[in-house]
This record gives C-alpha cells, sequence and structure tokens, in this order.
C-alpha cells in the first residue's frame, strides 16, 4: 500500500494565529502538531465512513498546549495530537487531557504505550536507533546507546540539537534507568565525542554521514561515522524525491542499540481527548479508527512508521531491518525527567 505523500493538505488551518474552529452539527476538533498528508488521508477516511467532520489547527506541540491552558473551559478543541510521550504527558500532568474509557483502546494500544489513566494513547511508534557508514564502521564495533560515548568514538558522531524533544526523552530514559549521576557522564562522553557542534533535523545527520571519510579516518570536520535518528526519517529519505537523498538512505545502514538488554528507546506519537470537550463521543470514535487495522496499515505505509498492530508488517526499507526488542518503560518517565535532561544538557555543553 502506498499514498501519495503531497496530498489532501487543503483544509489544515495554519499560522500563529492559530485559527478557531467554526462550530454546528457533528465534528471534531483537532489541534495537532503532526504534519503528514497521510493524517488528512485518514481523516477523510473517518469522515467518509462516520459523516462525522473532522477540523485541524496545526501548530507547534508547546504552541498547543499553551493554547489549551490559555483558553481553559472555553477551548473548541476536543482532541491534542502531538509525537513524544513527553509532551502527552506534560499536558496530562497540566490537567488539558481527562481520562477515557475504551476497550478498543485497551485491546489495540499496548499497556506500556498508553498512559495508565488514559489521558493518552499512542498511536504509532518510531525508535531511537543508530545509522552508520558501512566502509567506516562494523555493526559489531556497535551495541549500546552507551557505549557511544567511549573514546573510540572520538569525532565520529552526529546527532541534532539538546532542544529536539527526541534527544531529551532519549537523556531522559537514561535517568529513568541510570539516574542522573550516570546519565550525566554519559551525555559528556557523547558531547566529547561529536562530529561538529549539533545542526540540523535527523536527515541531514544521515546526509552528513555521507559527507567525507569520518573524523575517525582522518576526513576533514562535518563528516561522522554512526548518527542517531529516529526510524521513520530513514524511510523518508529512501522515498525521497531527491536522489541524493535516495543515496544517503540506500547507502546507509542501521542498528538497534541495546538488544542483549533493555531493548531500543522508543517513543510514540499520540492524542488525547481534552479534558474541555464538547465532542467527546465524536473523539473518542476518531481515536478508535485511528488504531484500527486499516489506519496503522495507512500510518506504516505512508509514513514508515512502527504500528501499534503487530499484525502490520513495516513497509520498505523498515521490512528489510532485523525485528528489535524495544524498551518497555513506563513513557510517564519521559516526562518526568524532562527537566532533569535539560539541565544535564546545558551541563555538559550539549546545544
Amino acid at each position: 500500500m502506498r499514498l501519495c505523500r503531497g496530498a489532501v493538505l487543503a483544509m489544515i488551518l495554519w499560522g500563529t494565529g492559530l485559527p478557531g474552529f467554526a462550530r454546528g452539527g457533528q465534528e471534531v476538533n483537532i489541534y495537532s502538531h503532526r504534519h503528514y498528508a497521510v493524517d488528512r488521508q485518514l481523516y477523510k477516511r473517518f469522515e467518509e465512513t462516520t459523516g462525522i467532520r473532522v477540523n485541524v489547527v496545526q501548530a507547534e506541540a508547546d504552541e498547543l498546549i499553551q493554547r489549551l491552558a490559555a483558553e481553559g473551559q472555553r477551548s473548541p478543541a476536543d482532541i491534542l495530537m502531538t509525537v513524544d510521550a513527553g509532551r502527552l504527558g506534560r499536558a496530562a500532568d497540566m490537567g488539558l487531557l481527562k481520562p477515557i474509557t475504551s476497550e478498543i483502546l485497551q485491546q489495540r494500544v499496548p499497556a506500556h504505550l498508553r498512559d495508565p489513566a488514559g489521558r493518552w494513547y499512542a498511536l504509532t511508534r518510531r525508535v531511537r536507533l543508530l545509522v552508520y557508514h558501512p566502509d567506516r564502521v562494523s555493526p559489531e564495533e556497535l551495541s549500546t546507546y552507551e557505549a557511544l560515548a567511549d573514546p573510540m568514538w572520538r569525532g565520529r558522531i552526529l546527532v541534532r540539537s539538546s532542544s529536539n524533544i527526541y534527544n531529551q526523552s532519549l537523556l531522559a530514559s537514561m535517568i529513568a534507568v541510570h539516574g542522573e549521576a550516570a546519565a550525566l557522564e554519559w551525555a559528556a562522553g557523547l558531547v566529547a565525542n561529536f562530529a561538529r557542534q549539533p545542526a540540523g533535523s535527523d536527515r541531514d545527520q544521515m546526509k552528513a554521514i555521507m559527507a567525507g571519510a569520518g573524523a575517525g579516518a582522518g576526513a576533514g570536520a562535518g563528516a561522522g561515522d554512526v548518527a542517531i535518528v529516529n526510524s521513520y526519517y530513514v524511510g523518508l529519505l529512501a522515498a525521497s524525491d531527491d536522489p541524493e537523498e535516495r543515496r544517503v538512505a540506500q547507502t546507509i545502514r542501521v542498528f538497534f542499540p541495546n538488544q542483549s538488554d533493555r531493548g531500543a528507546h522508543v517513543n510514540v506519537s499520540g492524542a488525547g481527548v481534552t479534558a474541555s470537550s464538547r465532542n467527546t463521543q465524536n473523539a473518542l470514535r476518531l481515536l478508535e479508527f485511528l488504531v484500527s487495522r486499516e489506519a496503522q496499515l495507512v500510518f506504516a505505509a505512508a509514513n514508515y512508521e512502527y504500528a501499534l498492530d503487530p499484525q502490520v508488517a513495516p513497509p520498505r526499507p523498515l521490512a528489510g531491518w532485523p525485528d528489535f526488542l524495544e524498551h518497555q518503560i513506563d513513557l510517564s518517565q519521559y516526562t518526568a525527567y524532562n527537566t532533569a535532561a535539560v539541565r544535564i544538557f546545558d551541563q555538559v555543553g550539549w546545544r
């Protein structure tokens, strides 16, 4: 199954002004940080099968959370949808999401991928994995996230800024597992091994692997050998219209860390029903639809995200990757240790 990536975005409402919704009739209103054409494809299908109109305001997650908090019970939003479990947990802890009971959601969303109180549920999974250049790195040299702090990787590691929520949640998980002191030592060791100052997106980290022979092999500044990226970005590169991006995806290899202990770090995109929702039943129906087999197939095929449903096979190139053990941590830890993670990033100079 393959969907057109650029289609069906017309109804998304853009702009820093965050326009409101027109009320009336059967509808459900979403504040969404997700920015993918596949989402609109799924909303259209939901509208066709239920008669419930889906209205979307799209903006950065923090902006949407702030708006929900400012609007309070006056908010027209029925669903908050974003990426990163830490953000979902923060919104829940602020009282912006309410518990909902759904046998369908409880059956289809694994327990470690949803809020124990039912305030939010995962929709898709992303793995924070390693990619490397096969001419300069042997997979036998790779093992764990922790091992990336070893001096053997001096000048060879690529990763984006610490302001990125994916990195914050990765470090939060390290704090949960090892404690703050050990997480601080790891972050400092990783910074010492950076090939360059963090810059750009996960895609840019993969492109930088192709920039040269890597500092470990005596190349010029800016090139690295190993990058920490989200899994779905590899799929997006492989499907890119840019031949150079496709070449990068075809050259690099992926590695799932910590397969001999806790498993690879997993984050989610997910959603919860707002505390102010006036269309709660419609919101619940939409969330139940988004975790259905039909929707999970589309998420995987069109956006290269790992489905929640174990019967949904990942698309290429993910289908060619090995099965992996995922870290089944309580995702509320990403929220609980976010402040400590940001403090550690500042201490070690990970900008």
